[in-house]
């Protein structure tokens, strides 16, 4: 769809492809079976068995009938009587009497005409059949048994090019002893040549209260595209009130479509969304869009606005090009920096500081790797301070080379880049960087020595710097490193039937101290520290500071498999880095190293034991005797729908959550599902959900109610959803999504029964 709106509809979204026996493409939920009725053995003809589509195609009639009961006459028109069946191919038709028309090649059935084919079974008072012009039943029952689906149609018709007529329609699911929900039709038309179905006066009842009413529809039959509405979507929410969709299906081309959905919403007005899509054999790509002209509610809360009109556009583009290169656009912008909070799904809306746009060219080949970038924010966050808002990078030019000299294990090369900072407050300007590099790759199963060096030169082309200060500073030095770690492996358990792995890995980095803070701060951060960063050669992002280094990092880790099938069931990792020299480069604001070694890094991942699934790291501060960061998540999942969650996460002076989450069978119809997190920091609730699932043979029903952060300032705003499923139609509503996303692990496609 176009994109997320502020509150989950909680009334009744159906797919259109939901309408008749044709177009039903939803598998029914694998637990459906077990909590229906087995069927009782109908009376009367069973499908044929399917023919073995290699034999040679029977079209012969067949007729066979109580031998006092017919009658014919000279022209060769004849009368049947008694238990007539007529059989063609895999086609069977009985009826308590039949009459044939020699002249038409015409049969007429009466008293209780059954047909039966390989997916199709009708019942009915009476019926006509020819084999060149096909077939037509009064009061007709049908069974579709492959789809466990049934209904009746006061008339069917079914000519020889294979375009089904159904008057007075009625189609659902469910069993014959509990018919919950039923679609009605005035007339539905199906053509299997053209694929494509019309419906009439289509009404959908769920417990006999009809809640969806279509005049007029198509619909595809199979899984092809169709233009075409689908069934309109209703909610609210407090923040923008009542909301009415209609999405509209154009199916432009077989590689190129459209989907617009227009959404009224009470306190706002008409949202005017969509999505356009295009696939072709060298381009693919999307563009989304929503126009909401005139937002009252908007100018009520922001009164000192002049526009009001909120839109969002979001452009997805990938051309392959000859020669080895892509293209690639992706671009997003906003109207406002309210729109987030104004129209996405609980707090998650309020954690976007903003918006990239960028456009990319990349060429890659056995030895090149190169990438000519244009990239600019959009800031969303208002509070960000303007010298923290991040830079327009108009041109970035990425390049970097990899040769051996053909002795198998020496390769060398270089990384470079050049940009262009643009901002509008604060300094601006050039940088190029350059590194060239070479080294020795010597491995082999069970141990590898990796030693390198190089040379790294940058250089600047400042504007608005202070007065006084260098407009083209530069930085240049060598570095070098060694790299190397052993594997030992040996057989684990009783029966030798698991392995265990023993990983020490040593990374020696030397890097001299060059004076860094005459040199801008551009895109230069210190990310969070883990085993990755720990045995990086520079441990900031970004090439405004290169880190000097005189140390070692260590690391250990330890793994357990399974010896037939390599599933990992435990990963145990822990590093650290020594000093030999105090690093000396920092960033303003950070803290200068005092001591001899790093925080220690640990990290613990326990897997497919018995259902259980642990993960904990943590970054300890060996000085302060106390954790820098740390996190610890404890799953049992025995399947997709039995799920619980248990999870905490801490940051020194910043944040300390916990969090827990899970979906559990109560019974053989009943789910429930619920979610929390709550800062131990703050000492209140960040977000919470409860729900629950009940599900029938052919039918279930969710309910949800959540409460949950809904802008910056901490604003916490309350919803409600609610979703039907009818078996064998699309589902009705988001649940499916919503819950897959806020509880880890659940998947409504797997049970265990």
């Amino acid at each position: 769809m176009a994109r997320e709106t502020s509150t989950v509809p909680w009334l009744l979204l159906l797919a259109t492809a939901s309408i008749s026996p044709a177009i039903v493409h939803s598998e029914e939920p694998a637990q459906a079976n077990s909590l229906c009725p087995q069927p009782a053995s109908s009376e009367g003809t069973s499908p044929p068995p399917v023919a073995d589509p290699t034999a040679p195609v029977d079209d012969r009639v067949v007729i066979e009938a109580d031998d006092k009961d017919f009658s014919f006459d000279v022209n060769g028109n004849a009368v049947l009587s008694g238990n007539v069946v007529m059989r063609q191919g895999d086609k069977v038709l009985r009826a308590d009497r039949l009459q044939y028309d020699a002249k038409s090649g015409q049969f007429k059935a009466s008293g209780a005409v059954e047909f039966a084919g390989p997916a199709l079974k009708v019942r009915g008072s009476s019926g006509e059949y020819s084999p060149t012009l096909g077939a037509q039943f009064e009061g007709a029952q049908f069974e579709l048994p492959e789809r466990n689906a049934r209904g009746a149609a006061g008339n069917m018709q079914v000519d020889a090019s294979g375009k089904v007529t159904l008057n007075d329609v009625a189609f659902t699911t469910c069993p014959l002893t509990d018919r919950a929900w039923e679609i009605r039709s005035r007339q539905i038309v199906i053509d299997t040549q053209s694929n494509k179905g019309t419906g009439h006066g289509t009404r959908v009842a769920f417990k006999d209260v009809p809640f969806i009413y279509l005049p007029w529809m198509t619909f595809p039959v199979g899984p092809q595209r169709q233009s075409g509405f689908f069934f309109p979507s209703i909610g609210g929410s407090s923040r923008n009130g009542a909301e009415v969709s209609l999405p509209y299906y154009w199916n432009i081309r077989p590689n190129m479509d459209l989907m617009a959905e227009p959404v009224y919403y009470a306190k706002r007005g008409v949202d005017f969304a969509g999505e356009y899509r295009y696939l072709t054999r060298r381009q693919r790509g999307s563009l989304s869009f929503n126009y909401l002209p005139n937002d009252s509610e908007y100018l009520a809360e922001n009164p000192l606005v002049t526009d009001n009109d909120r839109y969002r556009l979001e452009l997805k583009h990938i051309a392959e090009l000859p020669g080895d290169w892509r293209f690639r656009i992706d671009a997003t912008d906003v109207s406002d920096s309210s729109y987030f909070e104004d129209f996405a799904h609980g707090p998650e809306g309020t954690s976007i500081p903003f918006t990239e746009r960028l456009a990319e060219a990349t060429y890659r080949n056995e030895h090149w790797n190169v990438r000519a970038q244009v990239q600019d924010f959009q800031t969303i966050d208002e509070a960000l301070p303007e010298e923290d808002r991040p830079y327009a990078r108009t041109p970035r030019i990425l390049a970097s080379g990899d040769w051996d000299l053909g002795l198998g294990s020496i390769d060398y090369g270089f990384d470079a880049e050049v940009v262009n900072f643009e901002r509008n407050l604060g300094v601006t300007g050039w940088r190029l960087d350059v590194a060239p590099r070479m080294g020795l790759d010597w491995s082999a199963p069970g141990f590898f020595v990796r030693p390198s060096g190089g040379f790294r030169y940058t250089t600047y082309a400042l504007e608005n710097n202070d007065p006084g200060t260098d407009d083209s500073p530069t930085r240049s030095l060598p570095f070098a490193s060694l790299d190397a770690g052993l594997v030992f492996e040996r057989t684990a358990g009783s029966r030798g039937q698991r392995r265990m792995t023993l990983e020490p890995r040593a990374l020696y980095l030397y890097a001299p101290f060059r004076d860094q803070t005459d040199l801008p701060l551009f895109d230069t951060g210190l990310p969070d520290l883990n085993l990755v960063q720990l045995f990086r050669a520079n441990r900031y992002v970004g090439a405004d500071r290169v880190n000097d280094a005189n140390q070692v990092s260590f690391g250990l880790t330890s793994r357990l498999f399974d010896g037939d099938t390599g599933a990992q069931y435990l990963a145990a990792s822990f590093g650290q880095a020594y000093y030999f020299e105090k690093p000396r480069v920092v960033l303003p604001g950070e803290p200068v190293a005092t001591r001899d070694t790093s925080d220690m890094i640990a990290q613990v991942s326990l897997t497919a034991y018995k259902n259980w699934n642990v993960e904990a790291g943590i970054q300890w501060n060996p000085e302060d005797t106390r954790s820098e960061r740390s996190q610890f998540r404890l799953q049992y999942r025995p399947d997709g729908q039995r799920v619980i969650n248990l999870g905490y996460r801490a940051q020194r002076d910043r944040l300390e959550q916990t969090e827990v989450s899970g979906a559990w069978p109560i019974g053989k119809h009943w789910n429930a599902y619920a979610r929390a997190v709550y800062s131990l920091r703050d000492e209140k609730m960040l977000e919470r959900f409860a729900g629950f699932e009940y599900k029938a043979c052919c039918w279930r029903v969710r309910a949800v109610a959540r409460r949950s952060v809904s802008n910056r300032e901490g604003t916490q705003e309350s919803s409600f959803y609610i979703q039907l499923e009818l078996n064998g139609l699309a589902s009705v509503g988001d649940a499916d999504a919503f819950l897959e996303h806020t509880i880890r692990g659940y998947s409504p496609e797997t049970s265990a029964e």
